[in-house]
């Protein structure tokens, strides 16, 4: 009777293996053939060149400030890797790419990355590529806001403003024009890689933040250099780059469409470089380093939103028209008189802008513009730089204005003078 027992037992296993662990061999393979190798390959490539990008801003923004400032200046891009690289996991991805609520957020379905297990995919590619890639966008936008406010903002406020900036302003943003349900993304709003939702929100936003921060001691008073523009322009070319992962890779494929991206990123951010130091030849009769740096990032800037949307000629006008406005925006500021650091608003607020509604004008491809007979998409891309603007400048006062009001945003006028990097972290960039 034992005997039979133990027949009858390992005959019920092998029924159960047979059942649902091979069901769950058939899911796996299922699910295998719908990823791409090459696609996902590309899209984790893409991702760390997004990365990239951090340390290459680090040392763009870092080379443009005072010695006394430098580490300063590069920990807002490092610290933004490690405290938004926790928010988006925790909260930022489900409320950006949640289950929609009225169209202006993501649910909580996936807090914590909570029901998104192995066998997810997103296109061709596993989830957590997507998720990932998605999140070196939120890492670095906040970031590009701390050139605006360098040089003068307490480093523990920082901390706290990038994590609440982030959850208010960004993740809704990044909800209405690219998450399911959005309803920029329902209207037709057109953005490739972040011209609103990257771009326009961290522009615009810096120029909220230093309308409260005030200008930094002594600023048109006395003459501030850059302490390093070597430093700057590797940033740069980090930089760009890192932004062949951030157009191309918005493809979330290895196909045309990504072909395209890459090659109108390079195309804009050459004519941009181009097109800035012209234009400062004439103006200042001399082209200098960090104006060829500037319309560098300008073009990519610009391009981020139109890259997989037009052909390769528009992208030389687009990258040729904001290396002259976004260069006119940095001498408006000379004469406003408000202390935009290291031009996060004239480079990323105007870039954006040019880019979002050169976008309306010159699509061709994936959706049309004016010039293929659709006047409406210039109308709509209006609608959704006004709406990122709006929305990001009020938040980020209001965000801005709390904290001021409890932690303090700026530091003392004694640290200031000594400079950031010992009062704030007790280090120096340089010991000579």
């Amino acid at each position: 009777m034992k005997l039979i027992g133990k027949k009858i037992f390992f005959l019920m296993m092998f029924f159960y293996v047979l059942l649902w662990g091979g069901s769950g061999l058939i899911a796996a393979e299922e699910v295998t053939a719908r990823i791409d190798k090459g696609d996902t390959a590309w899209m984790m490539i893409s991702t760390a060149l997004v990365l990239l990008m951090l340390p290459g801003l680090a040392m763009f923004y870092g080379g443009m400030v005072r010695r006394k400032n430098v580490l300063s200046s590069m920990m807002h891009s490092f610290a933004a890797m490690g405290v938004i690289g926790i928010q988006w996991v925790i909260i930022g991805y489900t409320l950006s790419f949640g289950p929609d609520y009225g169209h202006v957020i993501g649910g909580l379905k996936y807090f914590f990355l909570d029901g998104i297990g192995m066998d997810a995919v997103h296109g061709t590619i596993p989830k957590y590529v997507f998720i990932m890639f998605q999140g070196m966008f939120a890492i670095i936008t906040p970031a590009l806001i701390s050139g605006a406010i360098a040089e003068r903002m307490k480093f523990s406020t920082y901390i706290v403003f990038i994590l609440v900036w982030s959850t208010l302003v960004y993740d809704p943003i990044a909800h209405w024009v690219w998450g399911d349900g959005g309803w920029l993304l329902n209207m037709g709003a057109m953005d490739y890689a972040g011209g609103t939702v990257v771009h326009i929100s961290s522009g615009i936003s810096a120029l909220a933040a230093i309308l409260l921060l005030r200008k930094r001691e002594g600023y048109q008073e006395i003459r501030i250099f850059p302490h390093n523009l070597t430093l700057t322009l590797v940033g740069a070319g980090l930089l760009w780059f890192g932004w062949f992962g951030f157009n191309a890779g918005s493809a979330l494929a290895a196909d045309m469409n990504a072909a395209l991206a890459f090659t109108n990123t390079q195309i804009a951010a050459a004519a941009a470089s181009f097109s800035w130091m012209m234009s400062e030849w004439m103006i200042q009769k001399k082209p200098s380093a960090l104006g060829a740096a500037s319309g560098i990032v300008a073009g990519l800037v610009a391009i981020t939103p139109a890259a997989g949307f037009v052909e390769p000629k528009w992208a030389i006008v687009i990258g040729f028209a904001a290396g002259m406005i976004c260069y006119s925006a940095i001498l408006f500021k000379g004469k406003a008189g408000y202390d935009d650091s290291l031009d996060a608003f004239g480079v990323h607020g105007v870039g954006g802008t040019v880019g979002a509604l050169a976008t309306g004008l010159f699509a061709t491809i994936n959706g049309a513009g004016l010039i293929a007979g659709e006047p409406r998409q210039l109308f709509v891309q209006l609608i959704a730089v006004m709406a990122t603007a709006i929305y990001a400048f009020v938040m980020t006062l209001v965000i801005a204005w709390v904290l001021d009001k409890t932690m303090g945003l700026r530091v003392t006028r004694d640290d200031e003078s000594t400079g950031l990097d010992q009062t704030q972290h007790g280090e120096m960039g340089y010991n000579f």
